[in-house]
């Protein structure tokens, strides 16, 4: 059982492992960790800081009528706040390396899912399974002036989805079961083990200048249908403008790199998304 205290009407995780020196709140429901994660910031909580939920009542995508919906107590949500010294020093393609967080975190705590962890551009991950690959996990990145919240929800142990998800949503338990590894085979306080590897993650992406210097490379090779035929909505994320073309991959600014049907060079696209049926 993690250990915690009460502090500004927060839980505190007091033995959570945050490689960023900040603390790791805890609320058992919010209306979104990225609600709290606001109301933190303005009292002044530093960089690094967590907040882990969980159950929110109004998660979001980055879509505006998308929700992010879970089940209590199953997976493994939270918003990190991160802070810059103005918005030059925001790092290129945050999502993205994000996304390289995420999905090493996962084969950190699954050792066995290493190389089913793809990044579904610019802000999903896929985990790979017998239905070839299906939603995992989602990120979500909002600024407000040089200080960013980085939204992450995680399918780690729920096993049904709402009908309308059903076809895409999967979830790590899902996937390892396939594999013949089950629950009781992982850590105790799974979700806040996870959440952990994550944090180790993302800290080495945001400020290992070695480790960063090579996330393109790293990303490129988990790219989500690289090499494969695409239908892209370009623009706005509810664009009805539909691209199909082959996926090439991940330029240096984040970018995603397309060759339209009917061309050979491939055009980049800095907005947009990738459609999965």
């Amino acid at each position: 059982m993690i250990a915690s205290i009460c502090y500004a009407g927060f839980m505190v995780l007091v033995n959570a492992a945050n490689p960023f020196k900040a603390p790791v709140y805890y609320e058992e429901e919010v209306s979104s960790t990225m609600d709290i994660a606001r109301d933190l910031a303005k009292k002044g909580a530093p960089h690094g800081s967590v907040i882990a939920a969980d159950f929110q009542q109004a998660g979001r995508g980055r879509i505006q009528d998308r929700q992010w919906k879970t089940d209590r107590g199953k997976n493994l949500i939270f918003t990190i706040i991160l802070r810059f010294a103005d918005y030059s020093a925001m790092p290129k393609a945050l999502a993205l390396k994000a996304g390289l967080a995420v999905s090493f975190g996962i084969e950190d705590f699954a050792p066995a899912l290493k190389g089913d962890i793809m990044i579904k551009w610019p802000n999903d991950i896929m985990i790979r399974s017998v239905k070839t690959g299906q939603k995992g996990a989602g990120i979500l990145t909002e600024a407000d002036g040089s200080t960013v919240y980085l939204g992450v929800g995680v399918n780690l142990f729920q096993r049904e989805f709402p009908l309308e998800y059903r076809a895409k949503a999967g979830s790590v338990i899902l996937a390892l079961e396939e594999r013949g590894i089950y629950e009781n085979e992982l850590p105790p306080n799974g979700r806040y083990v996870l959440l952990e590897k994550i944090l180790s993650r993302l800290y080495r992406e945001l400020h290992d200048e070695e480790w960063a210097f090579s996330w393109q490379a790293r990303l490129d090779r988990r790219l989500y249908k690289k090499g494969e035929t695409v239908r892209f909505a370009e623009g706005a994320a509810d664009s009805q403008k539909i691209t199909n073309g082959i996926l090439k991959g991940i330029g240096p600014e984040g970018e995603l790199l397309i060759v339209i049907e009917g061309e050979t060079k491939e055009r980049p696209f800095i907005t947009g998304e990738l459609q999965v049926y």
